[in-house]
């Protein structure tokens, strides 16, 4: 799986999946569910790079003291919208606004179509904000009337 990254802004962001093939109902539902989960993680603030204390303390965690005050000073992290997704022959598209959620997000998506990719749907590129000159974006003043929240 290829991934490249276009104009990006976090607050208007396309992600473009490109397929081998037209991609079946299964297919398709295995990619909006992961993108759906994705969403609503973000939604509820998981992606904060601000609070990541379990992973700056590194392998061993066992009794380890959570911070809560810490994770209370951390500055919120959440997702606003997402839109639906759209198909177009092998291509398959969807809008977010990624909010103030960290970029730590974009590297967890990443990781989840890649082992998606391994084991399930077979995904040629993911391709991260701008474009594609074949597949127009209709000019929406306010893509959140257009957007679903999970």
């Amino acid at each position: 799986m290829k991934i490249e990254f276009r104009e990006f802004n976090p607050f208007d962001v396309w992600f473009w999946i490109e397929f081998n093939t037209v991609p079946g109902n299964m297919e398709k539902q295995y990619l909006e569910e992961l993108f759906d989960s994705w969403f609503f993680i973000g939604k509820l603030g998981g992606f904060n790079a601000e609070n990541l204390q379990v992973q700056d303390t590194g392998l061993e965690v066992s009794y380890m003291d959570y911070d809560m005050d810490n994770a209370d000073r951390s500055l919120m992290a959440l997702m606003h919208n997402m839109g639906e997704f759209e198909y177009h022959g092998t291509w398959a598209r969807c809008w977010f606004d990624l909010g103030t959620s960290d970029a730590i997000a974009i590297d967890i998506l990443i990781n989840a179509l890649q082992q998606l990719n391994k084991e399930y749907v077979l995904v040629e590129r993911l391709i991260i904000g701008g474009e594609n000159p074949d597949w127009p974006i209709e000019d929406r003043e306010d893509r959140s009337l257009f957007a679903h929240e999970n």
